[in-house]
């Protein structure tokens, strides 16, 4: 049997599945509190089978549909707690959530999952599949837990996504395939590398890692070379008015997603129907960003209807996209591939002269994304002003402006706030995550602002300590303002596990070892 024909028919198969009447009905009868519950089902039979039994029953008057779907659909199980073996700390908790959260290779079967090769973690909670950013991050635990053999299996996993798809998506499911995620390929590369006695052939990974890193970088340029003054965007690539080219996110699909189709519908209906094309791919934009939702995409920082994801040249996706390039430029160097990494290295230092005019905001003394369509920067400071410091783009000089605004404005009893607005999105005040802190700390730690960073360390750990405490497990964010509080806002409840929570506080813990400091070590545990 021709393995990749089954994953590709699969793909088409659940696709039509999508765009189904019966998709539709049971979506928009609201059966379940979470429209990805239904995404996620595993249909009993071929798609075909279960279309046609419906389509009898339609014809034949009102169809039970709550009874349709038990009898030709297996659910999956709601998400819930996570429930270990209960453990005396976070780091207990965190070595045993691996395993909870391992899966192995998966197997075909008639639903939206992409099957992968290797074994892999899931986030926790209702994301039952990889996700691609979040795996970065989850990574840096894994290896502090001697799992770089997990590490490499899910950055092969992301390889054979890339081979099947043409690009990483979202997560392995069919309904993301039309977009990727913030393109992190580039870091689990270099988390690998530099463990080179974890790699048995050095250089045969790297002439993988390279190819998958050019496909990368392939997919964010596609249509690069048709921008012009009269055509100033294309899909990802946008054209800045002195004629470099920068990145935006993007969705190829202009449609209410299937994980949210009921709620993205809904929202929708408040629009003039000759805008809500724009809005369902402003949305799938934003979740492309992964910071899905923030005030960073609204025009209205209170009203998601305003979301013009599209409209923005990113701080964050531009700052990985240097460090994508810079490190292309580095390893085609390794490989004796010097024509190649020329390519890169101006590549790259092009993108970080346009950054630094464009991005930079010297009045504020940080990055701000900015508005192509508006041709000015945006007003929403937000905490990806850091990215730039972790990827080393920055001077010395607004390294320091972005430490000062850092530790007098985002800094809170419990970490770092993500904006400075309290929207009720998930990616706003009062809400901490963990990949920003990461971002945070580490680029403040390059340019020596060690002491911020630690301190930043103390308090996240100190939170999750705290939230640990009195719910026994580890959380997908934290309210970083009032740390007694469960974190809110955004499409769903707060999720238990959680990968990318687990792999920077176990990082955390393992910087804040090797400092010797034992007051402020014991003070954590």
């Amino acid at each position: 049997m021709n393995t990749k024909n089954t994953k590709q028919g699969n793909i088409a198969d659940s696709q039509s599945f999508f765009a189904s009447d019966l998709f539709h009905a049971v979506q928009m009868a609201g059966l379940f509190k979470d429209s990805k519950t239904f995404a996620d089902a595993e249909a009993k039979r071929p798609w075909s089978e279960i279309y046609q039994h419906y389509a009898q029953a339609s014809g034949q008057g009102h169809v039970d549909l709550r009874a349709f779907v038990s009898e030709h659909f297996i659910l999956p199980a709601p998400p819930g707690p996570l429930s270990p073996i209960p453990s005396a700390n976070v780091r207990q908790q965190i070595q045993q959530l691996w395993q909870t959260l391992e899966k192995q290779p998966d197997r075909v079967k008639h639903d939206s999952l992409l099957p992968l090769p290797h074994p892999y973690l899931v986030p926790g909670g209702r994301f039952r599949e990889i996700y691609y950013w979040d795996s970065y991050f989850t990574a840096l635990g894994l290896v502090k837990s001697n799992r770089a053999d997990l590490v490499h299996s899910m950055l092969q996993n992301f390889i054979a996504l890339q081979s099947q798809v043409g690009t990483i998506p979202n997560g392995n499911r069919s309904y993301y395939i039309s977009r990727s995620q913030p393109p992190i390929l580039s870091l689990m590369v270099e988390l690998l590398y530099e463990h080179a006695d974890l790699i048995a052939r050095k250089n045969e990974f790297l002439m993988m890692a390279v190819a998958a890193m050019q496909t990368e970088h392939a997919f964010w340029m596609r249509d690069a070379e048709q921008l012009s003054v009269e055509s100033q965007t294309s899909r990802r690539v946008v054209r800045m008015p002195n004629g470099a080219i920068l990145n935006r996110y993007w969705d190829s699909q202009a449609s209410p997603r299937a994980e949210s189709y009921r709620e993205d519908i809904e929202a929708a209906s408040a629009l003039p129907e000759a805008l809500q094309a724009d809005y369902y791919r402003n949305i799938r934009a934003a979740c492309e960003s992964g910071w899905d939702f923030s005030s960073r995409w609204l025009a209205d920082a209170n009203s998601l209807l305003t979301i013009k994801t599209t409209d923005l040249v990113p701080v964050d996706l531009n700052s990985l996209l240097y460090k994508l390039e810079t490190l292309l430029a580095e390893y085609c160097q390794v490989l004796h591939r010097s024509d190649d990494s020329l390519y890169y290295q101006t590549l790259a230092q092009q993108r970080k002269d346009a950054i630094n005019q464009y991005l930079w905001n010297e009045q504020q003394g940080c990055y701000l994304d900015f508005d192509w369509a508006r041709n000015t920067t945006s007003p929403v400071v937000s905490l990806a002003t850091s990215v730039p410091l972790f990827v080393q783009l920055a001077t010395p000089t607004q390294a320091g402006h972005i430490a000062a605004l850092i530790e007098k404005r985002f800094l809170q009893t419990g970490g770092l706030i993500s904006t400075l607005h309290d929207s009720h999105q998930q990616w706003d005040s009062p809400n901490g995550w963990a990949p920003l802190h990461w971002f945070s700390t580490t680029g403040l730690s390059h340019y020596g602002h060690n002491t911020l960073a630690t301190t930043i360390m103390r308090r996240w750990i100190a939170t999750v300590e705290k939230q640990f405490s009195l719910h026994g497990n580890l959380m997908e964010k934290y309210n970083v303002v009032a740390t007694t509080e469960t974190a809110q806002g955004g499409e769903y409840e707060v999720q238990h596990g959680f990968g990318w929570t687990n792999g920077v506080t176990l990082a955390y813990y393992h910087f804040l070892d090797s400092l010797g400091d034992v007051r402020a070590i014991n003070s954590l545990r």
